[in-house]
């Protein structure tokens, strides 16, 4: 399993927690760091107060009706993210739910139906987030479908037009495209006006990549370079990478001259190594893009980033694909579909 390095956005949120109030709410604790089997505990804990880690004394207050599962929550069980949150602690990214307070000046208010990023917190029924990661949710979207859009669509986003540059009309080949961050890639892709390739590893999945909005399924055991470089017409200008592992090179062979592999993930391990020649002798790019990392420190990045989306949802682009909806008791077995590479789409607790 890949262990990631702490970038310095995270150093010192390990030893910070939120303030807390009287009233007992239900939520999910990591206890120990044995994996999704046995480190959960479902508990009792007070309610958050409105004091977030990102922005003491200021965060909104939301009561949560679904909370999205992602790997990163998965190697948090094990210890092997980079944020690690002294034990016991509740994990848990990424929420959809009611407002239940906002400070004066917020974007949101008591009330609304809003999707949000709290970092940590997000496995039980009140969570705090933090206003800049705090958007309305639209009347389209269903709470689930709140709970699949922050991490995953603003990662897509991000990877797709602020760094890797995609513009109307090229070709953006996805790895991992019946998960979470792969379906929001090829929506979000599609939005863009590309044209888009799925990589996948079963029909059903086939079929998710295809719901999604994949103009065309190619198979992860099968020559997926050799076609996706016919069918591009010499090579794709963008590949988008969650995976990682031992494809890794051959997405660099599928690229078109100056074409471009955006490194989003390493879900499938071990972590690859480039040769440059290969960069210099077709003229492409290799290109990180860690969401967390980039826009935490940049609240008006967040902002824009969920206007963008926000739009691409008004026309129709985006819809997150959820899953399975699993009762918050069994997150175990959440965790479980992503560590067995079971899951389509978004996996979702259902809270309230």
């Amino acid at each position: 399993m890949v262990v990631a390095r702490r970038p310095k956005f995270f150093a010192g949120l390990a030893t910070l927690a939120l303030q807390v109030g009287s009233a007992a709410v239900r939520a999910i604790q990591i206890v120990d760091l044995t994996g999704p089997d046995q480190a959960l505990r479902l508990a009792e804990l007070p309610e958050p107060e409105p004091s977030h880690m990102l922005t003491p004394g200021s965060g909104v207050i939301v009561d949560v009706h679904a909370a999205g599962v992602s790997f990163p929550e998965l190697l948090q069980t094990r210890g092997e993210y980079q944020l690690k949150p002294p034990l016991p602690f509740v994990p848990g990214s990424e929420v959809g739910g009611i407002v239940r307070s906002a400070p004066d000046g917020a974007s949101v208010s008591a009330g609304d139906r809003v999707a949000a990023l709290c970092v940590l917190g997000g496995f039980a029924e009140v969570a705090v987030a933090p206003v800049f990661l705090c958007f309305k949710l639209p009347d389209e979207l269903d709470f689930a479908q709140g709970a699949a859009l922050i991490l995953n669509y603003h990662t897509a986003y991000l990877a797709l037009k602020l760094r890797g540059r995609l513009a109307a009309g090229e070709t953006v080949l996805v790895h991992g495209a019946a998960g979470g961050v792969g379906t929001a890639c090829l929506q979000v892709a599609k939005g863009l006006g590309a044209r888009t390739f799925a990589v996948v590893s079963s029909d059903q999945k086939e079929q998710v990549a295809r719901e999604a909005g994949a103009d065309e399924v190619l198979r992860s055991d099968g020559p997926w370079k050799d076609q996706a470089t016919e069918l591009s017409g010499g090579g794709v200008d963008m590949v988008l990478d969650p995976v990682g592992g031992d494809r890794f090179t051959d997405s660099l062979r599928s690229l078109a001259e100056r074409g471009r592999l955006v490194v989003v993930g390493f879900a499938g391990g071990p972590i690859p190594e480039v040769k440059v020649n290969r960069l210099l002798l077709r003229n492409t790019e290799v290109i990180g893009a860690g969401w967390g990392a980039y826009v935490m420190s940049k609240p008006d990045v967040c902002i824009a980033i969920g206007a963008a989306i926000a739009l691409l949802i008004e026309q129709g682009f985006v819809r997150p694909l959820v899953g399975a909806r699993i009762p918050l008791e069994q997150a175990a077995d959440a965790l479980k579909l992503i560590d067995e590479r079971r899951a389509t789409g978004k996996v979702v607790l259902e809270v309230a």
